[in-house]
């Protein structure tokens, strides 16, 4: 059977929620509790990036039931990609920052390894990927941080100019790497951090990571974001790294979604990526966008869903988002899914334009 045609049957089976089957398949979107055996498999013997091929397929429709749909909620689907590869280690993507003009990209995969490459167009169509390298994430001793066992779930991604961060959401902590020492071959350091983050939940704990640009409110400041962490209240716990009000803030959580990225627009919106995981209805997607300037210390900050998705959409367990502004003037949000490294899932590469 084609993978194709696994990934419709078990839609069905999760759309009815009572095939012990189908639970099965939808637990796979899950986090893991334990490296899967992939990840001896990423090849980080050695430290040097590789070059990777990658294949892709379009996707030209975001709601195949309804092929004529292009909006959904604020967004405009611009075009997707199904992502495969022969290299034993693709997969796995968390997080996703691309160039000013969305076509270079470094991606992390929560198997502690960085991607980089280039987005190839066709007019405003995603179309594939070209110049795919992968390395392996090193430590302060220049070898692959997965060699320490518990160093691996590197879930989340901002960066600053050279400076590029990464955070493991097991052992809750921030990496902090020089790209002008070497891009991808650069080592980590440990970036100091306030002790409440250590005290996250190993499997629900940081999730995404942003830098906030000059010009803007709290400039300076790398905004964590926990994927489950939670205050006493029951709402999403965040945290002010640096900048000019360091401190702790909550993000309202609603319907039971959690935290999986977050990226920030020009015009000081916080869009925060979330995932929802029911029995019934599989995976839900959406982004809510929060205002920048209602992040201060100690606050707790809500705002509107922009755009929801769930399993009759083309979504996997999206993971990763990021922004960018055309030529035009077109917002583009381009979303990345994580596979788990399972064939029951898949790796995709979507793209919206924010409408309003």
């Amino acid at each position: 059977m084609s993978t194709q045609s696994s990934r419709r049957s078990f839609l069905g089976h999760a759309a009815a929620g009572f095939s012990t089957l189908a639970l099965s398949r939808i637990a796979q979107a899950q986090p893991r509790i334990e490296p899967p055996p992939r990840a001896a498999q990423i090849e980080h013997a050695v430290t040097e990036p590789v070059s990777v091929e990658v294949n892709a397929r379009p996707i030209p429709n975001f709601e195949p039931r309804d092929r004529s749909r292009v909006r959904f909620g604020s967004l405009e689907y611009r075009s997707g990609l199904v992502l495969t590869s022969p290299y034993r280690g693709f997969g796995g993507l968390s997080g996703i920052r691309l160039d000013a003009k969305g076509e270079n990209f470094l991606a992390v995969s929560d198997q502690g390894g960085w991607f980089t490459g280039r987005i190839r167009y066709s007019g405003r169509n995603m179309v594939g990927l070209d110049g795919v390298e992968a390395a392996p994430m090193l430590n302060a001793e220049g070898r692959p941080i997965t060699e320490k066992r518990i160093w691996w779930d590197s879930e989340s991604l901002a960066r600053d100019g050279n400076f590029v961060y990464v955070g493991l959401e097991r052992v809750n902590l921030i990496l902090r790497y020089d790209f002008s020492k070497g891009g991808t071959r650069s080592r980590a350091e440990v970036l100091p951090a306030p002790a409440e983050i250590r005290k996250l939940p190993s499997n629900k704990g940081l999730e995404g990571l942003v830098v906030v640009p000059k010009g803007q409110p709290l400039a300076g400041t790398l905004i964590a974001l926990s994927e489950r962490g939670l205050d006493g209240d029951g709402n999403l716990v965040c945290f002010l790294i640096g900048g000019p009000s360091p401190g702790q803030f909550s993000v309202r959580r609603t319907d039971k979604f959690d935290i999986s990225d977050a990226t920030l627009l020009p015009s000081g919106e916080l869009l925060i990526l979330e995932r929802k995981f029911s029995w019934f209805t599989g995976i839900n997607i959406r982004i809510r966008s929060i205002p920048l300037k209602g992040i201060t210390p100690n606050a707790l900050v809500d705002g509107p869903v922009l755009f929801n998705a769930d399993l009759g959409h083309e979504v996997d367990n999206m993971e990763g988002i990021d922004s960018h502004v055309t030529a035009e003037g077109e917002t583009v949000l381009t979303l990345v899914s994580d596979d788990n490294f399972s064939l029951l899932q898949r790796t995709l590469l979507l793209q919206f334009t924010l409408v309003e």
